[in-house]
């Protein structure tokens, strides 16, 4: 079964590192048959929150915004690629999640951190975690955690060295432990609509 899964990556920085995971992450989904699409945060370009999605009059939203929010509703996962910064989360990816809310709903979500250094970003994930389950995911018990992302990924997306490659050991486990709740979810909400 082809899962539509979105993968979330939030860094506005010049030189972003951890873009090269969010890449990465991709073509792995897209080696198994999944349809990935890549959100980056400051490619869309959300303004500081001030109306969520749902506060605009039907059609009045701004237009990337109103795309981003179809593309939400249709996905069947979702995967937040997530760097850590001052020990919490990213303020731009943080910013973007925000804006929405019930699109969200009955969908799992992944988390996969990231860091310059050997703690991978770990703590950002812990606060993720309860983040998206408030915002109504359910977040796979599976987190991988990549650091230093220098040292596993290449300029051009490629694992290196042996870090990279527990890189894909790790991901093999994640992505399919997120298809499993991804197609039992859709195969739920063909038998039943969710109760709010």
């Amino acid at each position: 079964m082809q899962l539509r899964i979105l993968v979330f990556y939030g860094s506005y920085r010049s030189d972003r590192k951890g873009i090269r995971l969010a890449r990465y992450i991709c073509e792995e989904l897209r080696s198994r048959g999944d349809a990935p699409e890549l959100i980056d945060a400051k490619a869309v370009g959300l303004p500081i929150l001030d109306r969520m999605y749902k506060e605009y009059p039907p059609g009045d939203a701004p237009a990337r915004m109103e795309a981003l929010a179809a593309s939400i509703r249709q996905a069947d996962a979702f995967v937040f690629v997530v760097g850590e910064y001052n020990w919490g989360v990213q303020p731009g990816l943080k910013n973007l999640t925000d804006h929405f809310l019930e699109e969200w709903f009955w969908r799992p979500a992944g988390i996969v951190s990231y860091s310059a250094g050997r703690t991978g970003g770990v703590r950002a994930a812990v606060a993720w975690r309860s983040t998206l389950s408030e915002m109504g995911m359910l977040v796979v018990s599976s987190t991988p955690a990549i650091g230093p992302v220098e040292e596993a990924l290449d300029d051009y997306s490629q694992a290196t060295r042996e870090l990279g490659r527990s890189l894909g050991l790790a991901l093999s486990k994640f992505l399919e432990d997120l298809a499993w709740w991804a197609e039992a979810g859709k195969a739920q909400r063909a038998r039943r609509a969710p109760p709010y």
